[in-house]
């Protein structure tokens, strides 16, 4: 392990230098990270993934598992845009569904941030990255998060669901059953039903379990009954975010189709602009965009804080490896942690050990 410890952290020693190269300035972050400012950007799932800890002052803390975090609440305390940022180190991250997977690696990532075109910025870091990869079989993919969460804007439906739909887009099993139930297309499960049916459900529900008050379990039966007794979503506007989800296309291509849908769905527009907008300027960077694969799911059930471009960088003829690089843009992230400011950010990792897997099979 010690070796395999070494080996990974010169290869992210050389990484790191060629963002150094690039313009970024070389920051150190600790490996302990407050739970609680990590909690309230992943949400509770994160227990599941991460270390936890107590430490004697600070409270709870966690290995720290990704760098973005404690790079944003760096910047957003002192920094000033333009910024270029690049960091290496290790982080934890327990892997219990993949008991085969390294639970602590080495990443290497690479942040910008810039108050200007946003285009170019994203066009800036991809082009980065593809070229640092550049000698390694791999496929590019991206997306974009920000056309579906402007697509669930858009539709025409009230706000209680539209903001259930918000907050599991990056839940894609339980977006679905959402979708499929205001429209009618899933019966509602008869627990519910019976629930519902009621006319004092907590007449007869027992002790009360959990942190809940009475008051708080009333008004979200309230809000289940007033949801139930809207009419079922259009199967037209349904359609459509079926239709958005399947693209899956060149750029050049997805571009086409998503000005289609936006026809229909002209909330969306500005958002597929600017899409166009970063085609264009990936294209005056040398990719070729009509190569470079979209698809609009692209990141949804692994990439939580991004909320406009995504990337990711997978090995071609290793399907049973992770992605050796991803990233995006993290717009709101910097909001959340910047106590009243944000900024437009965006960036993203390479795991070395990964690279030096493909190595060693090539």
């Amino acid at each position: 392990m010690g070796l395999t410890l070494a080996t990974e952290r010169a290869e992210a020693v050389r990484l790191r230098q060629r963002f150094i190269d690039a313009g970024a300035q070389n920051v150190e972050c600790a490996i302990l990270q407050s739970a609680e400012t990590l909690l309230d950007v992943y949400g509770e799932d994160i227990r599941a993934r991460t270390y936890v800890t107590q430490d004697p002052s600070r409270g709870e803390v966690m290995l720290r598992p990704d760098f973005t975090v404690p790079v944003v609440q760096m910047h957003m305390e002192s920094g000033a845009a333009p910024s270029r940022y690049t960091y290496c180190g290790e982080v934890f991250r327990r892997q219990e569904d993949h008991p085969e997977r390294a639970s602590e690696y080495f990443q290497v990532g690479y942040e910008l941030f810039d108050e200007n075109d946003a285009a170019q910025a994203d066009a800036e870091v991809f082009a980065l990255f593809a070229d640092t990869l550049k000698s390694y079989d791999l496929r590019a993919v991206t997306g974009d998060i920000g056309i579906l969460t402007a697509a669930v804007r858009a539709l025409r439906v009230s706000q209680p669901r539209r903001e259930a739909l918000m907050r599991h887009i990056w839940r894609p099993r339980r977006f679905r059953a959402l979708l499929d139930r205001y429209s009618g297309r899933a019966a509602v499960p008869p627990s519910r039903s019976a629930l519902l049916a009621a006319p004092d459900p907590m007449a007869h529900a027992g002790p009360r379990i959990g942190l809940r008050s009475d008051a708080e379990i009333a008004e979200r039966i309230a809000a289940l009954r007033a949801e139930a007794a809207e009419g079922p979503l259009c199967l037209s506007q349904v359609q459509l975010i079926d239709t958005l989800l399947a693209v899956r296309e060149t750029c050049s291509f997805a571009l086409e189709h998503l000005h289609d849908i936006a026809v229909d769905l002209p909330g969306m527009r500005p958002a597929v602009e600017r899409f166009e907008r970063r085609c264009e300027a990936l294209a005056a960077r040398g990719v070729d965009v009509s190569r470079l694969e979209f698809e609009t799911s692209y990141g949804r059930s692994s990439m939580e804080y991004y909320d406009g471009f995504v990337f990711g960088f997978v090995p071609a003829r290793r399907p049973d490896l992770p992605p050796i690089a991803t990233g995006g843009r993290y717009d709101a992230l910097t909001g959340r942690l910047g106590a009243g400011r944000s900024a437009r950010a965006v960036g993203g990792v390479i795991r070395p050990g990964l690279l030096l897997q493909l190595e060693t099979t090539a």
